[in-house]
């Protein structure tokens, strides 16, 4: 609070002169780079197109309605692909994060000044590019098919699955361990009897959230050729067939909401 005075007397004040200056001059800028960077979209937009995207979104939409209900049986295996990409990505991605996780954190880790920078450098490369990303890189390394869409889901994963489950390890309570330890237990029993089981809701939890994030995720590493519903999307798109379309969208709508019902079912009995 800055004070001023009137009439010889105190008056509070929120903010001092140079203050209320410095929080000006902070909006002119912001107001100066919000200008400069929609001079430059405006320049890069065709607004011609963008004028008419009603239309043309109306006319697809019409194109599109009723879904071809007949071509949900092309649908099934593709679903069943998809499905098992995000499974065992997942699955993957904890085995591989687990030892990260405990290389992470700092309770745990060998080494503080050389290991641990090296987990939280997995930790972050890996959070940092996306799986669609990924896909794209592990398709042209190792070819279109479910397994390049496996493997890239199974990466991204690694480093949000580690970054959670490290904190969990960092926030143990270390009384219990103290305990086993003073029975003379060795360190991989310290690990199994006063670690783990600390960290076990919060893992099953991270387990199952990541789950129903892959399931969203491997919906669409088809459009690069990983597999699954969304190389059914991506020929779908290509010959303009919209009921097609609009029918594989429902099935990934309803494949999104059951996936949601089931982990918020199984975060429920976990929590």
């Amino acid at each position: 609070m800055a004070v001023s005075t009137k009439n010889g007397q105190k008056v509070w004040q929120r903010r001092d002169r140079n203050s209320q200056l410095k929080i000006w001059a902070m909006w002119l800028i912001g107001t100066a780079i919000f200008m400069w960077s929609w001079t430059q979209i405006s320049a890069a937009t065709t607004w011609s197109f963008f004028w008419d995207a009603p239309r043309i979104a109306a006319d697809i939409g019409g194109r599109a309605v009723p879904p071809r209900w007949a071509y949900i049986e092309k649908l099934w295996e593709p679903l069943w692909d998809t499905l098992n990409i995000a499974t065992l990505g997942t699955i993957l991605a904890l085995i591989m994060a687990v030892p990260v996780a405990f290389l992470a954190a700092r309770n745990t880790t060998p080494s503080a000044l050389f290991v641990r920078p090296i987990a939280l450098f997995i930790i972050v490369s890996t959070r940092s590019i996306n799986s669609l990303i990924w896909a794209l890189l592990l398709v042209k390394i190792l070819g279109p098919g479910i397994f390049a869409g496996l493997v890239a889901i199974a990466i991204r994963s690694i480093g949000f699955c580690a970054k959670l489950l490290y904190e969990a390890i960092e926030e143990i309570d270390e009384k219990q361990v103290e305990a086993v330890r003073a029975t003379g237990a060795r360190p991989w029993q310290v690990m199994v009897y006063g670690i783990v089981p600390q960290i076990m809701p919060a893992f099953a939890g991270i387990a199952v959230f990541r789950w129903d994030i892959n399931l969203r995720e491997s919906t669409v590493l088809g459009l690069v050729g990983a597999g699954g519903i969304g190389l059914q999307l991506q020929g779908s798109l290509n010959t303009l067939a919209w009921p097609q379309v609009s029918l594989i969208l429902i099935v990934i709508l309803v494949a999104v909401l059951v996936s949601e019902w089931v982990s918020a079912k199984v975060r429920g009995a976990i929590i």
